[in-house]
């Protein structure tokens, strides 16, 4: 069980506005946390598009120290930048683009020749803003980084099998196939890159969830079970998520 010495911290929220906001609360305490420059790593899919919203509202928006902040992605679809599939786009359009100086936006890059082309040039990046190519244990590469899960246990591009899931030397890899809908090739940084983090946040709402968390708390070797931050995993998890017989506390 989640419960269990070493694994991830288990909060349960009422519903997925709940949610939202619970994750909203954690992003701006990590960002206060730190009174140096920020990264903070987001994530695509659905679960965290209420939060993004809250973010780029009046009541959050005038709080975040824009000039300080800046936003990367764990994944990326291999598609057009204005693709409605695009994960950054659906960030940019729900809270940066409004607010975000754009050099402080990240996207990964998806015009290049071939995903793993477009790998290659984030892991640059990323090295770029780190100052290293390679990741010190004791100096996190991202202040927070937003997580989900798939329905087959998958986190980020992450898929069950594939072996972009053992990589421990780059930072970031292009994987040809997708294991789950949309079917097209993706970016997804590596295990390794996404632990090195003060904090690892997973947004998990709604029923249609509650099957793989199941498997998810009994143990299952799951991608999205196997990605740890260095420092804190949290797992934020609705009453309609959360399966049977299972009670979680903040």
């Amino acid at each position: 069980m989640m419960a269990a010495a070493g694994l991830p911290k288990l909060i349960v929220e009422t519903d997925a506005e709940a949610l939202a906001r619970a994750a909203a609360e954690r992003v701006m305490a990590r960002i206060a946390a730190n009174p140096g420059r920020i990264a903070i790593c987001l994530t695509g899919g659905s679960s965290p598009k209420r939060l993004y919203q809250l973010l780029g509202g009046d009541s959050w928006r005038d709080k975040i120290p824009w000039e300080r902040v800046h936003w990367f992605i764990g994944d990326e679809r291999f598609v057009p930048e204005g693709d409605p599939l695009n994960n950054m786009a659906v960030a940019r359009e729900a809270f940066l683009d409004r607010s975000a100086p754009s050099g402080h936006i990240h996207p990964i890059p998806t015009t290049a020749e071939n995903p793993d082309r477009s790998a290659e040039a984030y892991a640059r990046e990323l090295q770029s803003f780190y100052g290293e190519e390679r990741l010190d244990p004791s100096r996190p590469l991202f202040d927070l980084v937003l997580m989900g899960a798939g329905p087959d246990g998958h986190t980020a591009s992450l898929f069950p099998g594939y072996p972009a899931l053992e990589e421990t030397q780059r930072w970031v890899v292009g994987v040809p196939k997708a294991n789950v809908a949309p079917f097209v090739p993706r970016v997804s940084l590596t295990l390794p890159a996404l632990a090195s983090c003060r904090e690892m946040l997973f947004e998990i709402a709604g029923h249609d969830k509650q099957p793989i968390l199941t498997r998810l708390f009994n143990g299952e070797n799951l991608p999205a079970l196997r990605a740890r931050s260095n420092g804190e995993t949290v797992w934020l998890v609705d009453q309609a998520a959360l399966p049977e017989g299972i009670r979680g506390g903040r």
